[in-house]
Order: structure tokens, then sequence, then C-alpha cells
């Protein structure tokens, strides 16, 4: 890895070991064996090193489980029949992901007052949802791309309302995937 690679890497051990709110440059540099200068040099500041380093670990592993929870669901359903099965199958993410759901919402916080950190993630997110789209078409090759885009965005805005809940009131009775579709039925 280089610096760059090693500046993200450390920054989310060292977020991981001391919070958002507590950690320093120096201890990010330190996690990743890097002169503090390395931060300014390959991110501007400790700010968007931290915005990127969360959302690339969301992005990866949140990322690829959410494509596969979507690939899975499919297998031999239609887009209607795959409703619950996502659902559930998201609520499984949140079980996995815990330590970087916990990062995304800290950094969500920090966002509500850095216009830059704003910008990183609302890119993150179209990204987000243009892949996820990508998925839908793949694994409903006659779903049209208006159609998979509008379901992605609803999975990814749905995902992101039951992550919130569940990392404040764990305890909740989140709603099922059978419910989800309930709602769909009735609505529809």
């Amino acid at each position: 890895m280089g610096n760059r690679e090693d500046l993200l890497a450390g920054a989310r051990k060292a977020i991981l070991e001391r919070g958002l709110a507590k950690v320093t440059a120096r201890d990010i540099a330190s996690a990743a064996g890097v002169s503090l200068a390395a931060i300014g040099y390959h991110f501007g500041s400790k700010d968007r090193l931290i915005a990127e380093a969360v959302l690339e670990a969301m992005g990866t592993e949140i990322g690829d489980d959410f494509e596969a929870v979507i690939r899975a669901a499919a297998a031999g359903r239609t887009p209607a029949e795959s409703l619950a099965p996502t659902v559930d199958g998201l609520l499984g993410i949140l079980e996995r992901n815990r330590d970087q759901l916990v990062l995304g919402m800290e950094n969500g916080m920090a966002a509500t007052r850095s216009p830059e950190t704003q910008v990183i993630m609302a890119d993150a997110t179209d990204r987000a949802c243009v892949e996820l789209a990508a998925t839908l078409r793949e694994s409903f090759p006659d779903m049209a791309e208006e159609d998979a885009s509008a379901v992605a965005k609803f999975y990814f805005t749905m995902f992101q309302g039951i992550a919130v809940l569940w990392l404040l009131a764990p305890a909740t009775n989140l709603i099922t995937g059978a419910e989800f579709a309930r709602v769909f039925r009735a609505l529809g």
C-alpha cells in the first residue's frame, strides 16, 4: 500500500479506537505509520481524510453486502416478489456491519456542519445508487433503467432510515420484509 491507502486504513483504525470526536490527525498518522504532513499532501485536511475513509469502508463492505442481498433476493423472483427478502437481507447487514454504521452515523453528524463533507457524501450517495441500480438491472434484465434507479434510491433511503433507528434504539421492533411487502400491497 502507498501512503494514501495507509492513511485511509489508519483513519478507520484510529476512529474505531478513539471515536470520531476524539481522534486527532496525529492519531491517524501514527496508526498509518506515516508523517503528519502526509494527511495534508494526500487529502488536504483531516476532515476530508476521515470522510473518505468512512465512506470507503461503508462502500466496500456494506455496499458489497447490499448488492449481494439484492442478487440473492432476486433469484427466481419478480421484482415485487423480491421486496420482502431484500428488506430482510438488509436487516442482516446491520448486524454484520455495526462498526461501519456507527462510523457512518458519526461522520454524518459531523457533515451537518461541513459543506465540504456534505459534497463528498452526496457524491458517494449518488455513486452508491448508480451501482445499486446496475445490480438491479443485472438481476432483473427487463426492469427499465428509470425504474431501477428509483428502486435503488428507495432501497438506499430505506436502509439509511432503518440503520439510524437500529443504531439509536436497537430494541426497536423494526419493520420486516413481510410487513414492507404488506405496505406496498395496501398502498398499491
